[in-house]
């Protein structure tokens, strides 16, 4: 069994598996990674004929593979508003919902993987930022009318709180990057959650809604014509590659936590050596001991006992003085002369 507490425990800096961190540290930080994650999104804008090129360019290649569901998907969301309002809905909230919920979640019942959950989907963020500033893309819903998509959340803004400018509310569209889609992190965050609902939920039903959860919301970035097929195969593929990212982000961490711990404790440690060493300013007297020091005397005198012998026969160890003047020389005479009867075995007493 494992003890509570050991030597390599107390020594190693980092966090030690299945450890709930505080709660009051985890929001703060994410919420600056979330602030963080807007902000670069938002300052990633790029060249808009560029964003157009390149999401033209997507789909010419769905169409040379007979990829390209957006057009039927869109057409279907369109005519009939009984499925692309409820659609538009779900793009709008749920990643501001389930993810989180799926954070606090973890954080709850299964502390042990919370951390690394948490790492990887930081790094699928991450990557997805990477991706927004490497290769801006216009969305479907924002090319020319000729290329036949239609924009759902524009068509039904009356029965939201977003505007025409984007899912965001109203008079707020232009607080965000209108050209991030390629990769999906709607498609990537639902993945992500499905993993999480399928691998640590204990219900077959809850395991089950992480299959359907990232397949129904790639379908509704789909239908409501702001992602691309490809777009949403790439936020898959960050969630692969933010998986395996994970151990040496990790161990990355653990590392610079472990540096600064010990730089700490370093800095604390000479204080107190400097607190408890210090040299003494010139001109001060110097520090005495309060007593003055004595030998310490020896409690037995030089007498000893022999195997078997009982006290208070004692006899005194050769060469050893047991007094002063003629009682230690007497004592030198008995010890080099005729035995006493000290020296009689005590079973012949």
């Amino acid at each position: 069994m494992p003890l509570p507490y050991s030597a390599s425990a107390a020594a190693s800096p980092t966090p030690t598996a299945g450890h709930r961190p505080r709660w009051w540290a985890e929001l703060p930080l994410v919420l600056v990674i979330y602030a963080a994650y807007s902000a670069v999104r938002l300052l990633a804008g790029g060249d808009v004929s560029t964003a157009v090129e390149h999401g033209l360019a997507i789909l010419r290649v769905e169409q040379a593979l007979f990829l390209n569901l957006e057009h039927p998907l869109n057409r279907l969301f369109t005519s009939t508003p009984a499925i692309g309002i409820p659609a538009d809905f779900l793009y709008a909230a749920l990643h501001y919902v389930v993810t989180p919920g799926i954070l606090v979640w973890l954080f709850r019942r299964r502390p042990d993987v919370y951390r690394s959950a948490r790492v990887w989907i930081l790094c699928v963020t991450v990557l997805g930022l990477a991706g927004f500033v490497l290769m801006p893309t216009c969305p479907p819903r924002l090319l020319a009318a000729e290329h036949g998509f239609v924009d759902t959340m524009a068509q039904y803004s009356a029965y939201g709180w977003w505007g025409g400018e984007a899912s965001a509310p109203r008079g707020l569209g232009g607080m965000t990057n209108q050209y991030a889609a390629m990769p999906s992190l709607h498609v990537g965050w639902a993945v992500w959650c499905g993993v999480m609902m399928w691998r640590y939920a204990r219900t077959p039903l809850v395991k089950w809604l992480g299959v359907v959860y990232p397949l129904v919301i790639t379908v509704v970035v789909m239908g409501t014509a702001n992602h691309y097929f490809l777009d949403a195969v790439g936020g898959a593929a960050v969630v692969v590659l933010g998986g395996l990212l994970v151990k040496p982000v990790t161990r990355a961490a653990d590392r610079l936590w472990g540096a600064r711990v010990r730089e700490r404790r370093a800095r604390s440690e000479g204080r107190l050596s400097d607190a408890l060493g210090a040299a003494p300013e010139p001109g001060a007297a110097p520090v005495t001991a309060p007593f003055p020091t004595r030998p310490a005397a020896i409690v037995s005198g030089g007498c000893e006992t022999s195997a078997g012998e009982r006290f208070p026969g004692q006899r005194t160890r050769a060469g050893t003085p047991t007094g002063t003047g003629s009682t230690a020389g007497a004592g030198a005479e008995d010890a080099v002369g005729a035995p006493s009867a000290d020296d009689t075995p005590a079973t012949a007493r």
